[in-house]
């Protein structure tokens, strides 16, 4: 064998060893992963090592913290003296799970006067502590969270005197009952199917239920247009991308939640993307699909059955991301197809992701993205436990005492059934999300590549809306403000609601307990900080979608047209069927 032969045999063994140790690597941290549920481990043991030793390294921390244990258990040996007496005494002042009178009588206020105070102590134990990484520092604090929702009195019968009056009160009717629904909830695990409640609302029939046509269709969405209700429409149509981390019709729920229905009966034409639920033959659907066969296919239809408009385009969560992404492109090549651009609890730039970040990190990554290869896809269930997790007081304890220990099923409404609809995401796609967005953060700094080069948000200057949420732990309205800093747009509205990440923007035209503030700039350049823009917002009282709707008249053209057509056949783009249409029926 000639030399150049030597060099490409070793060569490629080389290549093909390496590949065969990229697999096994892969192959061993899918396993893990199926152990520990998903969770990286190695992020949380380097956590515990730096707590550890910065401690060792800093005695003035624990010869505080045992200090703080000794005056908990003092506290707690003096309270439980002057409980053991029968007089009521209140454990807690500042904790709504312990307000009632019950919680005030003995062994129950003992109980939670020590979990009080040991919840104070590891709360301590894990802050401030001296040379700590701020990233360990937050992992430590998220173990321990967990730990002690986990702990709290208020989760078990034994210890919880308003279970056991209940129980008394009912002769054990209650667990009967909650254990008929937890054998419920099993049963329907094991089977995939959807939860106790979700019947009552489903699509096409009680949610989703706006007319209109699929006029689009190819192997990652359809396009719904929605039919007028109006004798003349706006000449400028709406077109929505939602999140494909979720079901469009989050935005066309019920008659009295659908913001799709809003906007059609306020005179309106309404498009709405519809995002195939992917599957293992979907694995190498990148985001570069996501922009071709999703934004840009929707823009082309949108142009072709309402031609020579410029188009109102909406985005929500990441959807609000890629079409911050495909308008920045467009932007790049001059290309005048959008009229404005509206963006609902959307990050741009994710430097400050929020309590996200805690799933954010190679090795986490490297983890997820394992599993993913393996299976094509990421399963819906995956994200849902991350939600759960950080939110495991409001989404997994009290949901889970209510209905196993009370015996009570919460009475179903549509964002609950909803919530309960879940999409899966292909691997391809979703790797580079996490990575080149939530990693890198590629996008703020432009470097994220469309076609092959960099795009640039400051080449953006339509007018611009962007809604954030006051409550919100998946885009921190904090984080999504910053989007303003990135754009240059001379006429950017921000408004900020009250609610979370879902309940938030889906308020309803009428909502007396919301509340929304928001401010306009009318030039380029100018930013305030976050502080500043509280200071300077106008508060409104209600629902925020009246001022957006505002906002949108002010930027549409005063002259109002005939409906335009469901569909244009000679274009290509024939009525396919009834919204809802297929794809959001997948499971």
């Amino acid at each position: 064998m000639s030399t150049p032969q030597l060099s490409n045999f070793a060569e490629g063994a080389a290549s093909s060893t390496l590949s065969d140790q990229r697999e096994l690597r892969r192959e061993l941290r899918a396993q893990l992963a199926g152990v520990t549920g998903g969770i990286a481990p190695d992020d949380y043991v380097c956590a515990w090592w730096d707590w550890y030793l910065n401690l060792t390294q800093h005695p003035q921390k624990p010869s505080a913290l045992t200090a703080a244990a000794l005056q908990g258990a003092l506290d707690t040996w003096q309270f439980a003296l002057q409980a053991g007496t029968g007089t009521p005494l209140a454990p807690s002042a500042d904790d709504a799970r312990f307000a009632g009178a019950p919680w005030s009588q003995w062994p129950f206020n003992l109980y939670t006067r020590a979990y009080k105070n040991w919840a104070s102590w590891w709360q301590q134990a894990v802050t401030d502590v001296p040379g700590m990484s701020d990233k360990n520092a937050k992992l430590m604090g998220f173990m321990g969270g967990q730990l002690l929702e986990a702990a709290s009195p208020s989760n078990y019968l034994g210890m919880n005197p308003e279970l056991l009056e209940t129980t008394r009160a009912e002769s054990g009717q209650n667990l009967v009952r909650g254990f008929k629904h937890w054998v419920d909830d099993l049963q329907r695990t094991l089977s995939r199917g959807a939860p106790a409640g979700a019947e009552h609302f489903k699509v096409g029939e009680q949610v989703a239920v706006t007319p209109g046509k699929v006029v689009l269709r190819n192997r990652l969405i359809e396009l719904i247009q929605y039919a007028p209700q109006t004798p003349t429409v706006y000449a400028e149509p709406i077109l929505i991308t939602p999140a494909w981390i979720m079901k469009y019709y989050i935005l066309d729920l019920s008659p009295a939640n659908s913001l799709v229905r809003y906007l059609v009966a306020q005179g309106h034409t309404v498009f709405m993307i519809s995002w195939k639920n992917p599957n293992e033959a979907d694995r190498d659907l990148g985001m570069d699909d996501y922009l071709e066969l999703g934004l840009r296919a929707a823009l082309d239809a949108v142009s072709a059955i309402v031609p020579k408009r410029p188009i109102h385009t909406v985005g929500y969560c990441i959807g609000g991301t890629l079409l911050s992404i495909g308008a920045a492109a467009l932007a790049r090549e001059n290309a005048q197809r959008i009229s404005s651009l509206t963006t609902l609890a959307a990050q741009t730039d994710f430097s400050e992701p929020g309590e996200l970040s805690l799933f954010i990190s190679p090795s986490q990554l490297e983890m997820l993205e394992a599993v993913m290869h393996k299976q094509g896809v990421l399963a819906s269930d995956k994200m849902a436990a991350s939600f759960m997790m950080l939110r495991s007081r409001d989404l997994l304890w009290a949901p889970a005492v209510n209905k196993y220990l009370r015996g009570k099923l919460d009475t179903p409404n549509d964002l609950m059934a909803w919530n309960a609809d879940g999409t899966r995401m292909p691997w391809r796609m979703h790797t580079e999300y996490l990575y080149r967005l939530f990693l890198h953060n590629e996008l703020a700094l432009g470097e994220f590549p469309v076609a092959g080069k960099p795009i640039h948000l400051e080449s953006i200057t339509v007018p611009f809306f962007v809604v954030g949420t006051e409550t919100d732990h998946v885009a921190p309205w904090r984080s999504v403000y910053k989007t303003r800093a990135l754009t240059r747009s001379s006429d950017y509205t921000f408004l900020l609601t009250s609610g979370g990440h879902n309940a938030g923007i889906v308020s309803g035209p009428v909502h007396p307990r919301r509340r929304h503030r928001l401010l306009t700039w009318n030039d380029s350049t100018t930013v305030l900080s976050p502080e500043r823009w509280l200071e300077a917002a106008e508060m409104r009282a209600g629902s925020w979608w009246p001022s957006w709707l505002q906002w949108l008249r002010a930027h549409s053209s005063k002259l109002q047209v005939a409906p335009p057509a469901l569909g244009v056949p000679e274009q290509g783009y024939r009525v396919l069927g009834d919204a809802p249409g297929d794809y959001v029926l997948e499971k």
